[in-house]
């Protein structure tokens, strides 16, 4: 383990809504300089599902994003209330936005978002055996939902068309997971 190298003189709350608060810090940082930091706190964790059925085919979800300005292919994924499992967080997200449940589940990893503002988490998980029914998205989400083979999830990640970080570190965790398997 490092030591911390920043010093915190202050702290204050400078924004707040029912899913972020952001807190600047008046610092002395590593080279002893004042300076300040900001940091954005989420009040849920996030979670996505690689759900892939006995054909290696996987589920993206494709949405606008309006942090983004843009549609973007994703994972099956949500926010978790700290008083909710990450589990049954996965269960119901993938359940709300395509409609499938899952007889199996694998934890695949745990990720930091974006750690130089942000201390947000994630975490993913495998679904498999998978049943399919009926979608039922929140009122802010207009979904399509795609059928496709990992690897050709995966070239979409190396033609820049996925470029979500949850999905990205999940569906190239998956393959890995394949690989490994098939190996031993």
């Amino acid at each position: 383990m490092h030591s911390n190298p920043w010093k915190i003189l202050a702290a204050k709350n400078v924004y707040e809504n029912p899913w972020i608060h952001v807190t600047e810090f008046e610092v002395l940082n590593p080279k002893g300089k004042e300076s300040i930091y900001g940091k954005v706190s989420f009040k849920n964790r996030a979670v996505g599902v690689v759900a892939i059925d006995s054909e290696s085919q996987v589920f993206l979800v494709g949405q606008y994003r309006f942090t983004l300005e843009q549609y973007s292919w994703e994972l099956p994924e949500g926010g978790s209330p700290i008083d909710e499992s990450l589990l049954a967080t996965a269960k119901r997200e993938l359940l709300e936005e395509t409609g499938i449940k899952a007889k199996k589940w694998e934890h695949l990893l745990d990720i930091h978002l974006s750690n130089s503002v942000t201390d947000e988490f994630g975490c993913i998980y495998l679904a498999t055996d998978l049943e399919y029914g009926e979608s039922n998205p929140e009122d802010t989400e207009v979904l399509m939902v795609k059928k496709l083979h990992l690897d050709s999830a995966i070239d979409m990640i190396y033609k820049g068309e996925i470029t979500d970080s949850l999905t990205i570190a999940g569906l190239l965790r998956t393959k890995l997971l394949f690989i490994e398997r098939k190996i031993n």
